[in-house]
């Protein structure tokens, strides 16, 4: 049966939403992420506007980076807006976007806070999908006062694909017929799980485009590269069956926190967590859901990353329950089981997952 994708992607949310709600931020370039502190701050960019990223601000820049490139901005008489995030304030716009999305197709599944899947499985053409599109971009301006971008294809990965074709405010068709066509010029990171270094592998190859990749022998991508190897060689086809469905994995709640100093102060960074694991039982109680899964996530001062999760025997939003689990995963990095050279911490985070 022919399928019917349709991705929808919130234009530079977190940004948008704040020049939506504070009139006197309109036509300013917007960084929304921690405290710049003229320059001296830690942490990174959540998202900026698309007046903020012709000055190459953009998602992940660390935000002294930021602040200097607002310089530019300056010289040319915008004043850069550095805001903090304000978590609640978007996730309440994301539940009225989800809900109204979660209505519109035969199946719905949330990607993450600002995108979302469709699938039409009662169109009869792209013609219907057209449609749709351009009525849920209506309903985005008029009732939320936002943009979002649209792609549509015959599955998951050509609508994501599209989606992200003519940012912001855009609407992107491709049909099976045109699959390739539209795929062959393109970069191969445009696939997931193709990132800097599989691209560099790959170029080290003389792999650039997707029809080079296509040109690959599965059994030699396989071999190269292993299972992700091999699925590239479906990908770069335009091939995936991945159905439109909301999974209990997909979901998760929590937040993470930039120490102002990297730090191994025991006192402190229990402290922290401890705050965390409040607010994230307050943030499940709110949502009236409960969470199979602590994880935790520890960044050092030479930015390596860890996770750590724990799935316990009974969904929970109590309290004592998320911030004993959550100390049990992080004290082995306060010693020498998990940080035995004593690396300094930068950043911890705590999520809830598998939400009933």
């Amino acid at each position: 049966m022919k399928r019917i994708v349709l991705h929808i992607d919130m234009d530079a949310f977190f940004a948008s939403v704040e020049e939506r709600d504070k009139p006197r931020l309109k036509g300013r370039p917007i960084v929304v992420g921690a405290d710049p502190k003229e320059g001296r701050g830690r942490g990174v960019v959540s998202t900026a506007n698309y007046l903020a990223r012709k000055y190459g601000i953009r998602s992940a820049l660390p935000i002294s980076i930021a602040w200097r490139y607002a310089q530019k901005a300056k010289a040319d008489g915008l004043n850069v807006a550095f805001m903090t995030p304000d978590i609640k304030r978007y996730q309440k716009t994301s539940r009225e976007i989800m809900e109204y999305l979660s209505k519109q197709g035969d199946a719905f599944q949330v990607a993450s806070v600002d995108e979302a899947y469709l699938e039409l499985e009662k169109a009869k053409s792209y013609k219907d999908a057209e449609k749709l599109a351009q009525k849920i971009q209506k309903w985005m301006k008029t009732k939320e006062r936002l943009t979002c971008s649209i792609g549509v294809g015959p599955n998951k990965l050509i609508a994501k694909i599209c989606s992200d074709e003519k940012k912001p405010d855009g609407l992107t068709i491709v049909k099976d017929k045109d699959v390739q066509n539209f795929l062959d010029p393109k970069p191969v990171d445009v696939i997931p799980g193709i990132g800097p270094k599989a691209k560099q592998a790959l170029a080290n190859q003389k792999i650039f485009t997707i029809k080079d990749l296509r040109h690959k022998k599965k059994e030699d991508l396989a071999k190269d590269f292993g299972k992700r190897g091999g699925d590239w060689y479906y990908l770069s086809r335009g091939e995936s069956d991945s159905p439109v469905e909301m999974s209990d994995e997909q979901k998760s709640i929590g937040e993470q926190v930039t120490f102002q100093k990297d730090t191994l102060d025991p006192a402190k960074i229990v402290l922290t967590m401890k705050d965390l694991s409040k607010n994230l039982s307050l943030a499940l109680k709110k949502e009236k859901t409960k969470a199979r899964t602590i994880s935790i996530m520890v960044r050092f001062e030479n930015f390596v990353t860890k996770t750590r999760s724990r799935t316990i025997k009974k969904s929970t939003n109590d309290f004592e329950t998320i911030e004993n689990e959550a100390l049990h995963l992080l004290l082995p990095f306060l010693d020498s089981r998990e940080n035995p050279k004593r690396f300094k911490i930068r950043l911890i985070g705590l999520r809830g997952e598998k939400l009933e």
